[in-house]
């Protein structure tokens, strides 16, 4: 394979990362109706030609996933330590707050009303807004938000960059994922280069939109609750607001700004949620979080690869995974890096099984409580859906609990703060990418910060049709990354053997990362 000098190598991520996101806006400025119809026509044929895959691929990360942290490897300890280098509290806080970010208040309360009124494909037969379609709408925001979700964020890509970065001293960066079967080969190679632009492509679309999104989902409730016009300004206002807090944030560094944010937004989502189980149908929210998470262990399987009404999936399921599987390669660098001293086990229990339950439970709260609110009074919830789309349903929901005037704008901070715990993150992951360093420069970190916020404010300048054609590019960029998520099914295993036989005190460690182990030694380490 031809090489390229480091320096050019180290300089050619940011080019062609920085100069595509140059292109994406310009496009977007010169004439946004015909480059979103583009942007739509691809998605459409992304989704419809990989979207089957992308099924397939996050069940066996999963699976396999299980199956690792079920062996005796799962108590082998990652990043060379034995002991944790940050408390659980903390490492948890992070986690949740991180991946939790993009679905945390707004999808978590509007899209189980979303099932309930148009109950999924899963369940022919089951009549939309009534009893019978409360268990089968929380289930399938379950399917969306659980297991495999979770699984393909943080499990074996994780695995595989701890084992590159800490053990063998492999630049954290998506490239090295492939590390464990190629070796060295792409550490200064321009493919290298174009693996980690296009994770970084798809982090960044996928942490935008999101930041965008907000301002106008903000400035609608602001319009709501005050009678303030929900102008372009304001949204702009708003959005400066958003990013200067997780710009400050990832300037001060991972031990202060981010774990701060995430210690507040765990106590703050833990009290909200009390709050609401608390003020609102207390004894439905308990009973339907029963019910529906059987009903989706027991549905899993045919949930997890229905494509009857690929159109819908299109929209619901295929959205969702493309998303996530665009996030993963990014999103297992910032949990490697905070995940140093914890176990296989540990780490996968967490992120693929515990973390998607606490979730599971927040969506049963938020959505259980507006599909409740719905039954007992048709058209409470539903209506406002109808007339303002995704901001209204939170808002419909908490108007209707005592205490509303604190519930309201405790929740939309609480929103804003996940948001940019999310934009933070992405930020410090992006800067230890293109600089290839553990320790991003306070300036590198600043600058993606901004970068995001400054993205985001030009498509929300340019119409709603520039944020909407972000969205729908999330599930293009996802097309590449799936492939490189997985290769993970093969360096995952390879990488927990490794780690394994050095605990074993078999082969050095300078040997064992000289070049890649075959598929058969891992085999023969296994027995």
């Amino acid at each position: 394979m031809s090489t390229i000098s480091q320096k050019t190598s180290d300089k050619l991520v940011p080019t062609l990362t920085i100069g595509f996101i140059l292109l994406f806006i310009l496009a977007a400025l010169f004439d946004l109706s015909t480059f979103t119809a583009a942007i739509k026509s691809m998605f459409t044929s992304a989704s419809a030609t990989f979207g089957y895959w992308w099924q397939c691929l996050m069940i066996m990360n999963f699976a396999l996933a299980l199956i690792i942290a079920a062996s005796r490897y799962g108590k082998v300890k990652m990043g060379g330590e034995s002991k944790p280098t940050i408390g659980t509290f903390r490492w948890v806080a992070m986690i949740m707050c991180t991946l939790l970010a993009g679905g945390g208040v707004f999808w978590s309360a509007a899209e189980p009303i979303f099932h309930f009124i148009t109950p999924s494909p899963s369940f022919p037969g089951v009549e939309g807004s009534t009893a019978a379609a409360v268990t089968p709408a929380l289930s399938q925001s379950f399917m969306h938000w659980g297991f495999l979700a979770w699984a393909v964020l943080g499990t074996l890509s994780t695995i595989v960059l701890m084992y590159a970065h800490y053990q063998c001293g492999v630049k954290l960066r998506p490239r090295a994922l492939l590390y464990p079967i190629l070796g060295n080969k792409l550490e200064n190679h321009w493919f290298g280069s174009v693996i980690d632009s296009c994770s970084i492509i798809a982090v960044a679309a996928g942490t935008i939109g999101p930041i965008g999104f907000l301002a106008t989902q903000l400035g609608y409730s602001l319009t709501v609750l005050t009678g303030m016009e929900n102008s372009l300004f304001t949204q702009v206002l708003i959005l400066s607001g958003v990013v200067a807090i997780y710009s400050v944030s990832a300037f001060t560094g991972m031990d202060k700004g981010l774990q701060w944010l995430s210690r507040m937004n765990v106590i703050g989502a833990c009290t909200l949620l009390v709050a609401i189980l608390v003020l609102g149908p207390t004894g439905f929210i308990f009973e339907q979080f029963g019910l529906a998470f059987g009903h989706y262990i027991q549905n899993l399987p045919e949930m997890s690869l229905s494509s009857s009404d690929p159109s819908w999936n299109s929209w619901w399921t295929w959205f969702f995974w493309g998303w996530f599987i665009g996030f993963a390669p990014m999103m297992a660098i910032f949990i490697a890096r905070i995940s140093k001293g914890r176990s296989i086990r540990e780490l996968i229990l967490t992120v693929a099984v515990a973390a998607p339950i606490a979730t599971n439970f927040w969506f049963s709260v938020l959505g259980g409580t507006g599909i409740g609110l719905e039954l007992a009074n048709p058209g409470s919830i539903s209506g406002p859906l109808s007339e303002g789309g995704l901001p209204a349903v939170l808002l419909a929901s908490l108007a209707q609990l005592p205490f509303s005037t604190l519930l309201i704008p405790a929740f939309l901070m609480l929103t804003t703060t996940f948001v940019a715990t999310t934009g933070d993150s992405m930020a410090y992951s992006i800067a230890m990418a293109v600089s290839g360093d553990k320790e991003p420069s306070k300036v590198q970190r600043l600058f993606w910060a901004i970068m995001m916020g400054v993205v985001a404010g030009v498509l929300l300048i340019a119409g709603d049709g520039g944020l909407n054609a972000l969205q729908s590019f999330i599930v293009i960029t996802a097309v590449p990354v799936s492939f490189l998520v997985a290769v993970t099914f093969i360096t995952g295993p390879i990488a927990v053997v490794k780690m394994h036989a050095e605990t074993q005190k078999q082969p050095k460690k300078s040997k064992e990362c000289e070049t890649a182990t075959p598929v058969a030694a891992m085999a023969e380490n296994a027995r």
